[in-house]
């Protein structure tokens, strides 16, 4: 067994790091619909379950202290609102609308699946609304302020990645139902040729990245980290939900927001390095999990595409009520569902002048995600009795 810490970051290291290189190096199509965070979840926990890894780590403890607050900062410094609301317009309320449905669903699903489900299972369903209203980074730090038992993470990340399988292929063949969905929504011509000009004069952020931006993003992450971690243990914990955990994840998010509206934003860099401590923390999630739990994995994610289905009317109501077109429906879907790596994949499909405002836009769901997720766990526990 790896028992020293350095050998067991190495491995976390090691298996994320491989997971990525696979897919750059051989670009199978399989990692498009199984993409690399099933893997970097499940392998640690095959090697800590059979031994090779130990189940606790003072590793562990250091990535969930230190790394969660340094990479939600980093990933949200990237947000650009006034951005992503002048290309798209009104089509960020239809967003907004699919998080609420992404909100409401959660109780609605767990209520049904409930009885198959175990006592803690409103948490699981807690960190999957993280990733479904922002993104894995967001399930990631739910999970963490939740203290989400690793078997639940793993079956919320096992619903992602199935739902996902299902849900992306109608999202890209929703671009057949122009027509039709236009002359539901009674979306003009006007507001595509809008966003196409909005979309063009779209400033791009500089990907030249410097020895000094990685600095600049450390010191702003541990920063951050260090406030919130400090001022989260003079707030008061209001279970179920609310702890010092919660506290220091909510407080991160705000700062992370507040920074976003600086210079600090043009920064270069920050999303790829906060997307490699974000994949990082994951391992560390699968390495501290048990075999347990995997009988309730067909209650939990029928409960999952019980959710879904609700999330996809509110998002059809919300492009009806804002008279939008179903490339804007479809790319904010994408950005609740699969974030930052779906949105451009289904805007590259639909209308690929909008890749970058699609990034914009699950940007966003990063911001708002921890909010939302939060009180989606606290719904679900008030359902579950």
């Amino acid at each position: 067994m790896i028992e020293s810490p350095i050998g067991v970051l190495t491995a976390l290291t090691a298996i994320t790091s491989f997971m990525f290189f696979l897919e750059a190096r051989f670009k199978w199509g399989f990692f498009q619909y199984f993409p690399p965070l099933l893997f970097i979840y499940a392998i640690p926990v095959v090697l800590s379950n059979t031994g090779v890894i130990p189940t606790k780590s003072v590793v562990y403890d250091g990535i969930g202290a230190w790394v969660l607050p340094v990479f939600l900062t980093i990933m949200l410094i990237d947000v650009d609102v006034r951005g992503a609301v002048k290309v798209m317009g009104t089509g960020i309320f239809v967003m907004l609308i699919g998080s609420i449905g992404v909100v409401v669903g959660a109780p609605i699903a767990y209520f049904i699946v409930k009885g198959g489900l175990g006592p803690e299972a409103w948490k699981g369903y807690g960190a999957l609304a993280g990733s479904w209203i922002g993104g894995t980074g967001n399930m990631a730090a739910i999970a963490e302020g939740l203290d989400t038992p690793a078997s639940y993470f793993g079956l919320a990340a096992i619903s992602d990645n199935l739902v996902y399988v299902v849900w992306l292929p109608i999202m890209l063949g929703s671009r057949g139902l122009a027509e039709r969905f236009h002359k539901f929504t009674g979306v003009s011509n006007e507001r595509l040729e809008r966003m196409e000009k909005a979309a063009n004069e779209l400033t791009k952020k500089s990907q030249e990245v410097s020895m000094r931006h990685i600095l600049y993003l450390a010191f702003l992450g541990l920063t951050v980290a260090w406030i919130a971690t400090s001022a989260s243990t003079h707030l008061p914990a209001i279970p179920p939900v609310l702890s010092a955990s919660t506290w220091k994840i909510l407080i991160v998010t705000t700062l992370g927001i507040l920074l976003s509206l600086t210079p600090a934003r043009s920064i270069p860099g920050s999303h790829p390095l906060a997307m490699a401590l974000v994949y990082l923390f994951v391992a560390r999630m699968g390495a501290r999990a048990e075999l347990s739990g995997l009988e309730q994995a067909p209650w939990f994610v029928a409960g999952a595409f019980i959710w879904i289905f609700i999330h996809g009317l509110f998002v059809v109501v919300g492009a009806k009520i804002f008279k939008v077109d179903v490339h804007t429906a479809a790319i904010a879907s994408a950005a609740n569902i699969g974030g930052i790596a779906s949105a451009p994949i289904v805007a590259a499909f639909h209308r690929e002048s909008l890749v970058p405002a699609a990034i914009l836009m699950a940007l966003i769901g990063y911001a708002i995600g921890n909010y939302l997720a939060f009180l989606t766990a606290q719904l679900c526990y008030m359902v579950g009795g």
